[in-house]
């Protein structure tokens, strides 16, 4: 029977998330060559390309993305059961912060298997703005912090330095499924509070574009948004997996500037952080990946 090598899955994932085969060696106390070996060799378990090769680093293909979350789930399982054998189950109250722009369809379902997976630890979850998350972690109010940072084509905001990046997505202009822009008129721009990281890229974005626009609506959170986008009520920039039922994006030629990807990330560590908090976020970047 074929089955994978736990010690090649974990290398891969190192190098999924560093984004080279030089940057991960250090992280699975492997020279170089070493970790391009186990690649080579998953890859050959596969049968397929995993990563795609460029100067600038790797990154996953279609079949490597696949993998990743299976071989973050066999790692996390891996982990846990190894402990719960050495009486380390894990359990306390744990203080999450989420953006809501991380994949809107699918973290309810994804905290309600966790909370059951893990009934011992007890989640107190806060849905909120990026700069919220960030301000509110900086003073110590949660223990684990996923935001979001938008990043490349000319944008600012780098991820934090030592931030654990766990997804990358594009951020694409999405509408009412069908729509399409008419020439000559203003775009009704659909956006969140001006409070907001994207709702502030987006304004900047179209002005420096001189590209006529409307503010036509303003909603709380991502989920009044999808369905004022759904209602045709206007046009928005979004992260890919906030696409959703009766919303799509623009079909091309849409006449609207290209845009840049977001990274999502947990925050780092902080000095003298608790075993529980350290071993919850891992638990965390296996379930959330």
């Amino acid at each position: 029977m074929q089955t994978f090598d736990i010690e090649q899955l974990r290398t891969f994932v190192e190098v999924t998330e560093a984004g080279s085969l030089t940057a991960a060696a250090p992280r699975v106390f492997l020279s170089q060559s070493a970790v391009s070996e186990q690649i080579r060799k998953l890859e050959e378990r596969a049968g397929q390309a995993l990563l795609t090769r460029s100067k600038a680093g790797v990154t996953p293909t279609a079949a490597g993305l696949r993998l990743a979350g299976h071989a973050r789930r066999i790692l996390a399982m891996s982990d846990e059961a190894f402990r719960d054998l050495r009486g380390e189950t894990l359990q306390g109250e744990l203080r999450l912060a989420v953006t809501d722009y991380f994949r809107p369809r699918d973290l309810t379902g994804m905290l309600s298997r966790l909370g059951e997976s893990y009934p011992q630890v007890r989640l107190r979850v806060n849905i909120l703005k990026s700069g919220a998350i960030e301000a509110g972690y900086a003073q110590g109010d949660f223990d684990v912090g996923l935001s979001m940072r938008i990043t490349g084509g000319g944008a600012s905001g780098n991820a934090p330095e030592r931030a654990q990046v766990l997804r990358r997505e594009s951020l694409t202009w999405m509408g009412a499924a069908g729509m399409r822009l008419v020439r000559g008129e203003p775009l009704r721009l659909l956006v969140l509070p001006d409070t907001c990281s994207l709702h502030q890229y987006t304004v900047k974005l179209l002005n420096q574009r001189r590209i006529p626009y409307a503010v036509a609506h303003v909603a709380s959170g991502v989920a009044g948004l999808q369905s004022a986008l759904a209602a045709g009520l206007g046009v928005a920039c979004l992260n890919e997996s906030a696409l959703t039922d009766g919303v799509a994006a623009l079909a091309a030629p849409h006449g609207l500037p290209a845009l840049p990807r977001v990274a999502f990330h947990f925050l780092p560590a902080r000095r003298g952080e608790s075993d529980f908090v350290a071993r919850a976020r891992e638990l965390l970047v296996t379930q959330f990946a």
